[in-house]
């Protein structure tokens, strides 16, 4: 386990370059930090050739490693060419997330990197994806990678969330804009900043029940919360041109902004609230799978 900052990127079987991949590379490069690669192979069929001893199964399986480990090694060489440092690994693994949290336990990476995988309504009913568990369970930064435009991030947005801060950890909020600010100054990008403003959360929050909102007090609140939005953007001295205040369902509007604005990475938090407020998780999941651009999910246990 080390101090020093380093990336993980957990990279696809298929043994070709994926978005995730040229996404590590180029922070690496941004942050001048080193890069950890590693593979998680399972091929069905050579696990479960039952016609073929288990010698000849353990040298089919090898043989495939192997092939996969030279061409790591191959993607890893042009790398260090451009004076990354950079190592790789390889492991026949059925199930990789018990691997992947050891990995990040050992290592404490300052940043998981992984391709973002699309799941079907049905199949997130039915089972809980890797990227889902990732996003619950990891406790270094996660960076699922969607579609790449530009390899180093251009454009970056943090979403932030001043409505009832003591309900959540503190300075939260100043943790996403740090975590976007920083990045955004290693790649040379531009920093925005969204609150997506839901009036749902006024209904669900205690003691409001069924009260019904006056058109005076729907206002008085929505200034209250734009003045919260920009106490906290004045702090940061974020550019009156990068605010953005937006009122609608948070998850809709933070997909539909970063593809309106070709935003590269959205920066935002996965801590729940408790009680029967809406959690901020369940938005970071949404998103998630909504979203064309990539998710850079940060939460307390990432400081």
């Amino acid at each position: 386990m080390s101090d020093s900052e380093r990336l993980l990127l957990v990279a696809s079987p298929l043994m070709h370059r994926t978005p995730a991949f040229d996404r590590a590379a180029a922070l690496a490069k941004a942050k001048g930090v080193p890069l950890h690669i590693v593979a998680f192979d399972y091929v069905e069929g050579l696990a479960t050739a039952g016609l073929v001893n288990e010698q000849a199964l353990t040298e089919m399986r090898e043989g495939y490693l192997m092939r996969h480990r030279q061409w790591l090694e191959e993607q890893a060489a042009a790398l260090r060419n451009l004076s990354i440092v950079v190592t790789t690994e390889v492991m026949w693994v059925q199930c990789p997330l018990e691997e992947i949290l050891r990995h990040v336990k050992e290592l404490n990476p300052s940043m998981l990197i992984k391709d973002l995988e699309h799941e079907s309504l049905l199949m997130r009913t039915l089972f809980t994806p890797l990227d889902l568990r990732l996003l619950r369970e990891c406790s270094s930064a996660l960076h699922l990678v969607a579609k790449v435009q530009h390899a180093t991030p251009r454009k970056i947005l943090a979403a932030v969330d001043p409505f009832k801060p003591e309900e959540q950890f503190e300075q939260f909020n100043d943790h996403i804009i740090l975590a976007a600010e920083k990045l955004a100054s290693q790649c040379n990008a531009e920093l925005h900043l969204l609150y997506a403003y839901d009036l749902s959360y006024m209904y669900a929050s205690e003691g409001m029940g069924s009260t019904i909102f006056s058109a005076g007090m729907g206002e008085a609140v929505y200034e209250a919360e734009g003045k919260a939005f920009t106490e906290l953007a004045d702090r940061y001295r974020v550019p009156p041109e990068c605010r953005h205040f937006i009122m609608g369902v948070p998850a809709k509007v933070i997909t539909a902004y970063a593809e309106e604005e070709n935003i590269d990475v959205v920066v935002l938090g996965t801590v729940h609230r408790r009680g029967l407020n809406k959690l901020l998780g369940s938005t970071a999941e949404q998103v998630v799978y909504h979203m064309h651009s990539s998710l850079l999910a940060i939460k307390p246990s990432s400081f």
